[in-house]
This record gives C-alpha cells, structure tokens and sequence, in this order.
C-alpha cells in the first residue's frame, strides 16, 4: 500500500501548485494527476454537479490503485468532500481544512481576508469552518473571478493585473485584515505580487503549500509514507488537451512537466 501512488484532483491544471508542493515536500512519493480540463471550471456549476463530476474523478483516480487522494480544487472541496469522504474508504483530503488549520496555527490571527473563485465564496465554507474553531474572528470574504484567466494569461507582471488585485483587495485592507488566505490553487503564483502590495505585516497563507503538509500529516498519522527514497513519478491526465494546457502545466510546476495524457472520466 505504502509505494501505491498519490492521486490528486482538480478541476482544471491549477493544482499542479499542490502537486509542486508535494513533490517538495514528500520527493519518493508517485503522484497521479487528473485536470479536468473538458469541463473547467467547476466554480460556476451547481453544487449538485459539482458533486457529481468530483465523484467521476474519484472512480477515475481509484482505477489507478491510488492509496490516497487530495481534491486540490477548493470548489470540490467545499461541495463535495463529506459526500466523497462518506461513500470511500480510502483516505480523501482536501485543501479547505489544511488553510484554515494554517490560519489557526496563528493564535494572533483575528482579521482574515479570503480571497476565492465565486463557486468557493458562496459555498462559505472556509467562513464557516474558521468561525466554528475561533469565536469572535473577523472574516472578510471577496469573490475574485479575473484573477484565474490573468494567471493563466501570465499577465502577472501586468499593470491590469496590479489595477485589479487593488480592486479586490480594498475592502479587505479597509478591514484591516491580519491573514489573507488565498483559497484558490492558482493563486500561489501570485503571492510575491501580493506581498509586495499588502506588505510584511500581513500574513498569506496559500492553499497550496498548506494542503502538502496537511497531506504529509495525514499520511504519516496512518504510516502510509512512502518507503523508497528514489524520486517519486508523476503522470498527468487532462480530459482536453490543448497547447494552452501544456504551457499552463509547465508554469505550475515550474519545471518541463511530463508527458500528458488525454483520458477520460
């Protein structure tokens, strides 16, 4: 079970961050990623749907004899993981719980801004699950729909850009937010923008980086860990294939990533 590999989920190639952070973090693990690029993005389908495609992508990551999973999409998450934690037995987690523990693991955090696709801002569920473990916190949510297509433009240098998260972030900042979360799996490529815009003395935490240490916790609380010390490999199946898809893939990973499959779920 130990040398099974990793499957990881998402609803498009935005939580290659996630498997970047992985990959960091537990170097032997294999890891077997799916994009469901033909149906991107899950943010503007009904909660019902959203279920259902992330049921879809579980029986397809299963058929790979995968030991755990991790649904790196935030909109699958807040939708769809009890329903996905209740009908599987293998170990499913997910990014919301990892950043709101990264936020907790503050005690002087009490002014959190979360920045979000809208699918995760309506759902509430990062206000909710923070509120639950923390009374008194204020929590500032603000749906952020241009920031996905900037990133994925790479127009991260982009005065648009910039013009954009100003927009974004002023009734954050009028709050006088302590912690930005960043609850979308795109959104750690923008961090040093982000930290050059709101300065030190607010903390970022990125859902990215968060969940590979959630995972790393898991894994390690039911020794599941892998037991090699070779690399880890990694495999990659979009349900579309596109050149955009490619080049996306590589800017995630931050490296040439390897040879993409078109597979479907």
């Amino acid at each position: 079970m130990n040398d099974r590999a990793l499957g990881i989920f998402d609803s498009g190639v935005g939580g290659l961050t996630v498997v970047r952070a992985v990959q960091e973090l537990l170097p032997a693990e294999d890891i077997v990623y799916l994009g469901d690029t033909a149906r991107v993005p899950y943010g503007s389908k009904s909660p019902e749907t959203i279920r259902r495609f992330a049921d879809e992508d579980v029986r397809y990551l299963l058929t790979k004899q995968v030991k755990a999973i991790v649904v790196a999409c935030n909109t699958a998450t807040a939708h769809a993981l009890p329903m996905l934690k209740q009908r599987y037995q293998v170990p499913i987690v997910g990014v919301i719980e990892a950043g709101v523990e990264a936020v907790l693991a503050d005690p002087q955090a009490q002014r959190v801004g979360i920045i979000a696709t809208r699918g995760t801002i309506a759902s509430h569920a990062y206000q909710h699950a923070l509120a639950l473990r923390r009374t008194g916190m204020v929590i500032v949510e603000q749906a952020t729909p241009l920031l996905v297509p900037l990133i994925e433009e790479n127009w991260l240098d982009h005065p648009a850009t910039r013009q954009v998260l100003e927009t974004y972030l002023k009734p954050l900042l009028e709050k006088k937010i302590d912690t930005l979360l960043l609850a979308c799996t795109h959104y750690p490529l923008m961090v040093p923008l982000l930290q050059e815009m709101i300065g030190d003395r607010i903390r970022i935490v990125d859902s990215a980086t968060t969940c590979a240490l959630h995972l790393q916790q898991e894994l390690s609380r039911l020794e599941m860990l892998a037991e090699s010390e070779r690399e880890g490999d990694l495999s990659i199946g979009l349900t579309d294939l596109s050149e955009q898809f490619e080049i996306l893939a590589q800017r995630f990973l931050r490296k040439c990533p390897p040879q993409i499959e078109r597979v479907e779920v």
